[in-house]
């Protein structure tokens, strides 16, 4: 499951895996071993891609968004992202500048269309225009399908749903001002193949294949691409919090996740790293993929790929 701004709920599955796993570790090393990361360090190329170009990203003040956030200020970007968190943005935000990018954090919360519309247009406002979009933020609750409120159902269905159509009508005109440009939505390769508790989640990622194969038709002759990436599980706070397991010492953590995945995905043996799905993100947004388009590309190490 991809990265978000929030996580809530109890443990579930995934949790429930971890804990075991977390216990193998226990009495290694001190009581606990330290994991390496998992997968290799992802660097970019140097070829400033988006040199010029302006890339608006949410959820990006952790994980997956605050990763490509830097990945697009690498490439040359100026990358304007929100997120709900001022703490998270401000350091990310600082640590793109420290290195020599140029972005610009402002406070939003996709559930709310008024934020979502401000945050746009003071982005496009202060750069002069947007060409990408990488619409990221998202959260999930895991719990059985008949035991979710209202409230928390809805919480999940007014971010992952109802934030990305906020996020596309406010950024839709000034991409056709632009002449064009590229959306990307995070979705999650939980709309293909699911579990118990997921209901909610699964709904909404599912969703946004269908939303994404509609807006593409909708903009093709206003020269915007839409394609939707989904991503496997991914070594973030989102999944760490929905484990239960934000509490235990950084070492602990990273065996725990190293064992899963190990067990539970069938190719790569692990979970990705927030960096290889960003280049994901990062590479669909490229000039180079004129032709890909109401697409869905899957970054799962393989895991769908075994029934």
């Amino acid at each position: 499951m991809p990265d978000s701004e929030i996580s809530t709920g109890r443990r579930g599955v995934l949790g429930a895996a971890l804990v075991g796993a977390a216990g193998v570790a226990a009495g290694v090393v001190g009581g606990y071993v330290t994991a390496p990361n998992g997968g290799p360090h992802v660097r970019v190329d140097g070829r400033a891609r988006f040199r010029d170009k302006v890339v608006l990203i949410t959820g990006a003040t952790s994980g997956i968004g605050a990763a490509a956030a830097k990945m697009f200020a690498a490439e040359g970007a100026k990358v304007a992202f929100c997120g709900r968190r001022t703490d998270r943005g401000a350091e990310v935000e600082r640590a793109i500048r420290d290195a020599g990018g140029d972005a610009r954090y402002i406070r939003a919360d996709v559930r709310v269309e008024d934020d979502v519309r401000k945050f746009v247009d003071a982005a496009a406002e202060a750069y002069g225009g947007l060409d990408v979009c990488f619409n990221n933020a998202g959260v999930t609750i895991e719990r059985p399908a008949y035991e979710f409120s209202t409230a928390e159902w809805e919480d999940v269905i007014n971010t992952n749903l109802r934030g990305n159509f906020f996020a596309l009508k406010y950024q839709v005109p000034h991409l056709i001002r632009r002449g064009g440009g590229v959306v990307v939505v995070t979705s999650s390769t939980v709309a293909i193949a699911t579990g118990p508790k997921r209901a909610a989640y699964a709904a909404t990622k599912r969703g946004l294949i269908g939303f994404v194969q509609a807006a593409a038709q909708d903009l093709a002759d206003k020269n915007i691409r839409v394609n939707a990436l989904l991503p496997g599980t991914t070594n973030t706070e989102l999944i760490r919090r929905v484990a239960g397991m934000m509490n235990i010492p950084d070492a602990a953590w990273e065996a725990a996740i190293a064992q899963w995945g190990k067990s539970n995905v069938s190719v790569a043996h692990r979970v990705a790293q927030p960096e290889e799905i960003a280049a994901a993100a990062v590479m669909m947004a490229s000039s180079e993929f004129t032709y890909m388009n109401a697409a869905q590309i899957i970054v799962d190490g393989g895991m769908t790929a075994h029934a």
